[in-house]
């Protein structure tokens, strides 16, 4: 079937006609509608990653350890940094215009007059690629909560909550019991199904939950766990999985291994449900070549530029413990650029990292939700960073200019706060001849 609509056009006339929310808040009921008209289901095992944060990663390191294994692998992921087909990553790259148009053209022909969300829409039309593709396995990343969001309508086969801190309070409450317990509709019951805890403090809510629907919850900490070692490898210990001298994954960041206990425990459970099945080689090639674009990912030295999505709390917590870290540490200034949107936390997320950053050239974003860097620094001052270390710009692209020619060899520049913040560093840093990859 070929499209009438270039993927531009297709991408301008779902917004205009259905709206541009990223999550849904009346249910499932259209979503479970259009995957029966669409004939959507998957023979192949669907893993499906929700939480706070950690989702990207631990959807990567899946993704690379299937192709690892020579098996073929679908992943959806949400947001998009540049490029919408950035979405749907299909036997290890993006999926072309003409795929997403033949898909979307589907959507349109079998929806009638039911209205549909932009996630809704795109969501089908990515799950129906996958379905087509006859995957050996399926790596879906729920974009926010559980409960509501229109790609926890796929049953999966395993299940994970990577974190639960405290983001989209607008739509998932106000605290982590009720965030823990969005997060954990997309547990389903044994047998058949298996879930995944990689929180090592869950929310008694999600407990709770898992324990009404009957699930078989695996908890890090009790039913699977992680050693390091000295000379960075790790032990993992599962039910019936002991894997010693696992490579560290090439992400940068202090959590990965934490990352990759739950992508692991995901594995084992799958295993034992006999669904699908990786050996140790695969594991290690896959943890060893892993990449993901935005999550402290260091795109140049002399100065060194990071770029990290990270935009709340907890988020921040872990940039801070990167930023310490005698690993990725730089004898000189840290300077961040940093733009935020204003339904974040952006008081909390300066607090917690301003002790490690030295200069702060704060932007104003775009669009509805963009904060303006006059409110930034409204907040940022009130967190406690110094007036005199604040500049403001009208964009990300003057301020990282500005950042990078005030820069010594010896400094660093931390560019977070937002996809939209680092979408916008990518795009300067390419017209500036750098060279920096979008990858899954």
């Amino acid at each position: 079937m070929e499209s009438r609509k270039t993927l531009g056009e297709w991408l301008d006339y779902i917004e205009a006609m259905h709206g541009g929310a990223e999550v849904i808040d009346l249910g499932l009921g259209r979503m479970t509608e259009m995957i029966s008209r669409m004939g959507i289901h998957f023979d192949c095992p669907v893993f499906t990653v929700a939480g706070t944060n950690g989702k990207g990663s631990t959807c990567a390191m899946l993704e690379s350890i299937f192709r690892s294994a020579g098996l073929r692998v679908g992943m959806h992921t949400s947001p998009h940094m540049l490029r919408f087909n950035e979405r749907a990553w299909l036997l290890g790259r993006e999926a072309t215009d003409e795929e997403l148009c033949r898909v979307f053209e589907e959507v349109e022909e079998k929806r009638g007059d039911l209205i549909l969300s932009y996630f809704e829409f795109t969501a089908l039309g990515i799950l129906k690629l996958f379905m087509d593709a006859k995957l050996d396995a399926v790596v879906l990343e729920i974009g926010l909560g559980g409960r509501l969001d229109a790609i926890n309508s796929i049953d999966p086969t395993v299940s994970i909550v990577t974190t639960v801190g405290i983001d989209h309070t607008a739509f998932l409450g106000p605290d982590r019991e009720s965030i823990g317990r969005e997060k954990s509709f997309v547990y389903r019951a044994a047998p058949g199904h298996a879930a995944v805890c990689a929180d090592p403090e869950p929310p008694k809510s999600l407990l709770q939950h898992a324990e009404e629907i009957g699930a078989d919850l695996r908890c890090v900490n009790r039913d699977f766990r992680t050693v390091e070692h000295g000379d960075g490898t790790f032990d993992y210990e599962g039910r019936t999985w002991s894997l010693k001298a696992l490579p560290r994954p090439a992400l940068a960041g202090e959590m990965q291994i934490a990352n990759a206990a739950g992508a692991l425990a995901m594995l084992e459970a799958a295993d034992e449900l006999k669904a699908i099945h990786v050996g140790r080689e695969a594991i290690e090639t896959g943890l060893r070549r892993v990449v993901i674009t935005g999550r402290f990912q260091r795109v140049a030295e002399s100065p060194a530029i990071i770029l990290d999505a990270g935009h709340n709390p907890h988020a921040a917590h872990e940039l801070a413990r990167n930023l310490a870290s005698p690993l990725y540490k730089t004898p000189g200034k840290t300077i961040a650029v940093v733009g935020m949107l204003k339904d974040k936390d952006r008081f909390h997320v300066a607090g917690i990292v301003k002790d490690e950053i030295d200069e702060w050239r704060i932007a104003s974003l775009t669009g509805p939700r963009a904060s303006t860097a006059d409110d930034l620094e409204k907040e940022f001052l009130r967190a406690g960073v110094p007036a005199e270390h604040v500049r403001k710009f009208e964009n990300i692209p003057s301020a990282l200019e500005f950042a990078r020619g005030e820069a010594s060899h010896a400094d660093r520049i931390i560019v977070f706060g937002s996809f939209v913040t680092v979408s916008a560093a990518i795009e300067a840093l390419r017209k500036d001849g750098f060279q920096v990859d979008i990858v899954p």
